[in-house]
Formats: structure tokens, sequence, C-alpha cells
């Protein structure tokens, strides 16, 4: 995109601290600020009227809200679930929306005819990476951070917003005193506070996860069914994939699923300490991985987590433009075929199983069973063990009694 010379500048907005924050301070600097919410499903109605509200109150010229679901489950949430990591072995990813929220700051800024784009990120964080790199793959953009600017000056960033913010009049959440909160289809992120010190975390630190306590009696059981590695019904009923989501979350997250407390090496090399909630996430790779593991070969489970530790590090670190991301989706895709089949998963809380797998494409040997029947003899076993172990059983013979040479 060609720079303009427009005062108009699209502000990717959530309703939070940081991003009230960006409104007035972006107002003094001579911006006519106008603000897109991209709703990818952690919202109800009334969040949703309270960030069209907020926007207004902060002076914005112009506020939208966009539907990101559909957008968060095929550019996300497929592939994340065929990967099947978190990153580092835990972190399901819950910030990826980020992506698809940069789709709709642009998309907006080509309706305004200006090449500005604002976001609140911090500069000690990962978001500020994913942001820029979306935006500077969609072409020529100048893009205005607040609050990495604010940083240069003020070193406890969230005291200075808050008063700055009060001191103009407007109010701030309570919660947003104490926590740094980050909500969507995919799950919620807490940090700030207690957590970044790391300290058990307070009773104000909880999302969807309800604590053991006020887990329902009885267990959960439900049905997922799968088409080449993406689920489309739930319990019998076809869904699209957002509405699938938003309804295991509210399914697990009153029984606990999905909650972690993790340290994580960021982009920028500092160590983030947060706690997540995923509750539906949890419930769809449970499902995936057990089916997974009974239709892949034996080769392919071996060699599939080696690309989804890529792909997982690419989209965490900013690269989610990268063509190298596109090849392994290929590859994911593929090893999808024959991914198809019911999982039935069952939670008492805290933690889910998938207890029933049904497919066409078991991988079940009709004439034998791991540690219970076989059709081949001890004939045969001998000479697959002798055959199998033969390098190892060698070095042992000639290296018996210690010498090495």
């Amino acid at each position: 995109m060609s720079s303009t010379t427009s005062k108009d500048i699209v502000l990717a907005f959530s309703g939070g601290l940081d991003t009230s924050f960006c409104i007035p301070w972006l107002k003094e600097r001579g911006w006519a600020v106008h603000t897109v919410f991209a709703d990818t499903g952690g919202v109800d109605a009334d969040e949703r009227a309270y960030i069209e509200s907020r926007a207004a109150e902060l002076g914005a010229a112009s506020h939208v809200t966009v539907d990101g679901g559909p957008a968060i489950w095929a550019g996300f949430v497929k592939p994340f679930v065929m990967a099947g990591e978190g990153y580092q072995g835990q972190y399901p990813l819950l910030v990826s929306d980020r992506y698809l929220i940069v789709d709709a700051a642009l998309k907006r800024a080509a309706e305004l005819g200006t090449n500005a784009i604002a976001h609140g990120c911090t500069g000690m964080g990962n978001d500020q990476v994913r942001f820029d790199l979306a935006v500077k793959a969609a072409g020529d953009y100048r893009i205005v951070a607040p609050i990495r600017e604010i940083q240069k000056e003020h070193t406890q960033t969230r005291a200075y917003e808050q008063a700055y913010l009060e001191e103009r009049g407007f109010e701030v959440r309570a919660k947003q005193k104490s926590y740094t909160i980050n909500e969507n289809l995919l799950g919620v992120t807490l940090s700030g506070g207690e957590i970044d010190r790391w300290e058990a975390p307070g009773e104000g630190a909880r999302g969807w996860c309800r604590p053991r306590a006020e887990w329902p009696a009885q267990a959960l059981e439900v049905t997922l069914r799968f088409a080449q590695g993406e689920a489309v019904a739930l319990d019998g009923e076809a869904m699209d994939g957002a509405a699938l989501l938003a309804k295991l979350n509210g399914l697990f997250g009153a029984y606990g699923v999905g909650r972690g407390l993790y340290t994580g090496d960021t982009t920028i090399g500092l160590k983030g300490r947060i706690i997540f909630e995923a509750p539906g996430l949890t419930a769809l790779l449970a499902a995936h991985r057990a089916l997974e593991e009974a239709v892949l070969s034996k080769q392919q489970n071996r060699f599939k987590p080696e690309v989804a530790r890529k792909w997982v590090e690419l989209v965490y670190e900013g690269f989610y433009n990268d063509p190298l991301k596109t090849d392994l989706e290929a590859f994911l895709r593929s090893s999808q075929a024959c991914v198809n089949g019911e999982v039935v998963l069952r939670t008492e809380g805290g933690k889910v199983d998938a207890v029933a797998v049904r497919s066409p494409h078991l991988l079940h040997a009709k004439g034998a069973t791991y540690a219970q029947s076989a059709d081949w003899g001890v004939e045969e076993a001998e000479g697959f063990i002798r055959l199998f172990g033969m390098s190892s059983t060698l070095w042992a013979e000639v290296n018996r009694g210690g010498g090495r040479g």
C-alpha cells in the first residue's frame, strides 16, 4: 500500500486497559482513531455492547465489530488440532486470534483509505511480534504501538495507563488493575500480579474453568465425530467449527478441564508465566489424538510430531505467513486422510480421557492382539527379536568385560 497523509488510524481494540489507553493517547497526538473489535468468540452480547460503548466513551471516531469465529476455526483451530502439539509441550497458543484481528484491522484500513495501524501490545511480549510481522507481510503500513512508546519513560506501564485514564475521567475495571486478561474462542490467558512473581495464583485469577468445589457430581460423556481430522459433529449433531468449540468450552469448563500454569520461553527471550484455560481445545486434542494414534501408521505417528512442533513454533513466534507454515500444513492435511470416526470423551473433573474410539480405518490386526494373542509362533518371535536387536547385542558381546579398546 502506498503511503498516505491521512490522520485516520485503525486500532485493534478489545476494551481492556492497554487498548483503552491507546484511544486518548492517539487522539492527543492528532489521530482520528477508528476501532475494530474482532469478535473471536470469547465474549457474550453484554461484553460486545460494553466494548462498543467503551470505544465511544473514549472518543473513537468509529467502531466496527467483526465476527472472527469462522476465520479462527479455519485459520488456526483446524491445523492446530491436526498438528496436535502445544508450544513447549503445554501451551495451546490461545492468542493466535491475533492474526485474524490483524486481517480485520487491515480490511478496515482499506475501507478508510489509510495505511496507519495501531495496536496495544507492549514491548516485552510476543504479541507485538505477531501483530507487526502480520502487518508487514500484508504491505507497506505505518505501525503505531502506544504502549511501546510509553515504556521509554515509564517502567510501571500498567500503573501509568490506569492513572492516565483516571486523570481524564475514565474508569478502569477492577480486574484490569490486577491482571492482563486475554479471552477468545480458543480460551483464556491471565498474567500479571502474583503470576509474574512466580507465586501461587490468587482467587481472582480464574476464567472459565470452575474450581473443584463447583464441579458437577455426575461425570460428563460426549461423542465427537471427525472427518479427515476435523471435528464436524458433537453427540450426533453436525455443527460448524466455531459453534462446536464454544459448546465444548462450556461443557468441559464446568468440570475444570484445560487449566494450566505454565512458564514459556518467549520470542524475545524473556520468561513468560501465565495461567491458561482451554477446555474446548483440550477436549478436541484428546479426542483427535486418540483417533489418530489408532489409524495412522507407526512411522506417521513417529514423524508427525516433528512437523507439528515446527508448525507451533512458527505460529507462536509470529511467522503465521511464512511459506514454511504453508508447506507444513500441506503435510498435515495429507496425514489426515484416514482420520475419520468417532471418539467418546469422559471427564469426572480436572482431566479428560478418550474412552472409546470407532473408525473404519482402525489398524487392528485380525489375528493378533497386543499382550493377549498372536497368529505367529515362538520361532518367528525369537527370529524377529534376534534380527531387530542384532546391532545392540553384537556391541554387548564384543565389549563384554568392560574393555572398549
